[in-house]
């Protein structure tokens, strides 16, 4: 059984970023639960613990534009198809955390809450948010003004004076209100 999630619908800038985590039942890693309920370096204990201790890791990505092409549930489902694809053995089943599920081959199931209630969920949870922050952190390295390395993308107020300032990057969402309202501006 694998389990699914994503980090990464709200903010403003960035990909949506999906993990699969198939976990040996005799041996589930120790710190698990939602990514947002940890704080960054119980988060990263945990992924290195995960990284070690996990049967197969699958990772997926929806970038920007396809968010803004497809909106950001259909991105998140194609991020999350792409993890399940991108593991290393075929899972029986798996299980989402919310509502809904991405089309694949395996019977799935969308369970609320699941990061909280399934330890191979809370898995992928927290591998899909230390990922994209770390993806959002080299950001940083290439749009200072925005500081990505802070606010992860998210609509924080540094982050909107900065799109107020510079205008929207190459991986901002542009289908989103507060960054199609700083259209008009370079990118920064």
């Amino acid at each position: 059984m694998a389990g699914v999630d994503e980090a990464g619908r709200g903010p403003l800038a960035g990909p949506v970023v999906a993990a699969a985590v198939v976990l040996s039942p005799e041996n589930i890693p120790t710190g698990l639960d939602d990514s947002k309920k940890l704080t960054a370096d119980a988060r990263a204990r945990a992924f290195d613990r995960i990284a070690r201790e996990a049967v197969s890791i699958g990772v997926g990505l929806a970038s920007p534009d396809t968010i803004d092409r497809v909106n950001i549930l259909q991105a998140s489902l194609i991020a999350m198809r792409r993890a399940v694809e991108s593991l290393d053995v075929r899972a029986d089943c798996i299980i989402v955390d919310g509502r809904q599920v991405p089309e694949v081959d395996v019977p799935a199931l969308a369970v609320v809450r699941g990061d909280s209630r399934c330890a191979s969920v809370a898995a992928a949870s927290i591998v899909a948010k230390v990922i994209r922050d770390r993806i959002m952190e080299a950001m940083d390295s290439i749009y200072p003004s925005y500081c990505f390395s802070q606010n992860k993308g998210y609509g924080t107020s540094a982050h909107l004076e900065a799109l107020r300032t510079y205008g929207p990057t190459r991986i901002h969402r542009y289908s989103y209100e507060p960054v199609e309202r700083s259209l008009g501006v370079s990118d920064g």
